[in-house]
């Protein structure tokens, strides 16, 4: 027992990247989660398991910091049950802290036996340890919750899955030979600078359409990419709501004002990115 409590203060001293919270009611919380919550969990987490919580050890408050009220911090001890996706092995068993909720009573909930599913990263030089990757990297196992994850990780995985984008570079706007006629080109910042950019084109008496090409070459005929895809994850969860005036190269009002409605056109089609967590 001693050795556990030494290593428990030793895993407190860590960074707590998150506050994972584990509900009284495994279904309540994983049943509401969006498209856009598994993706944000599992494209920052470089191991995905599947785990059964064995022992649980609460750390004193006072050798604790981060702790938000009604939150008590655990050492957990887990078995492995399945490792879903991850470039890295994993042991058989495992160790990490969490925060969880306090119940009704104000009391630490029990957690033993509990299967969850762990969102992490592995703790360099230290075997066997995890830093959970978000704020609610612990969730209730349950098979349709594996079944929504397991394509998200596919998706991820695929080797033409679309860049992370970053933000907006530059748009521009150019009117065409007749009256209503215009397009739009939105160029997109990635996190590893690979080209992305939106084409909205108007034609008259035609209804607007718009697409994005992920490559060098700007295609006439892309489409919007389909809702709950990853493409359409990292447009509709990354662009900011309006075009940044900075990011707007029209040079008279005409044409700053139509990229502007091009842009809100795209951001209205794609739909919020809607998040439950």
């Amino acid at each position: 027992m001693f050795k556990i409590k030494i290593l428990a203060l030793s895993l407190a001293t860590l960074p707590l990247a998150v506050s994972a919270q584990v509900p009284a009611a495994p279904d309540s919380r994983e049943a509401q989660l969006t498209y856009a919550d598994l993706v944000g969990l599992a494209d920052t987490s470089e191991l995905v398991l599947r785990a059964e919580i064995r022992r649980q050890i609460a750390l004193e408050p006072e050798r604790t910091t981060g702790v938000a009220p009604g939150f008590a911090r655990l050492f957990i001890e887990a078995d492995t049950l399945a490792l879903i996706a991850g470039t890295s092995g994993v042991g058989a068993q495992l160790r990490y802290l969490v925060d969880v909720p306090l119940d009704a009573r104000g009391k630490v909930p029990k957690l033993r036996k509990q299967q969850v599913l762990l969102f992490a990263r592995a703790v360099p030089g230290r075997p066997g340890e995890l830093q959970l990757a978000s704020e609610s990297a612990q969730l209730a196992y349950s098979p349709e919750l594996e079944a929504r994850l397991r394509p998200v990780l596919s998706a991820l995985a695929a080797s033409d899955s679309p860049p992370v984008v970053t933000g907006i570079s530059d748009a521009l706007s150019v009117p065409g030979n007749l009256a209503g006629e215009s397009e739009t080109q939105i160029f997109l910042k990635t996190e590893a600078g690979a080209p992305v950019s939106i084409t909205v084109l108007r034609r008259p008496g035609r209804q607007p359409a718009w697409g994005v090409s992920w490559g060098e070459i700007i295609d006439q005929s892309a489409r919007p990419p389909a809702p709950e895809t990853i493409a359409w994850y990292r447009l509709a969860c990354a662009l900011p709501p309006r075009l940044p005036d900075e990011a707007n190269l029209s040079n008279d009002g005409a044409a700053r004002a139509q990229a502007a409605r091009d842009y809100a056109l795209v951001m209205g089609e794609l739909g919020p990115c809607a998040r439950s967590l």
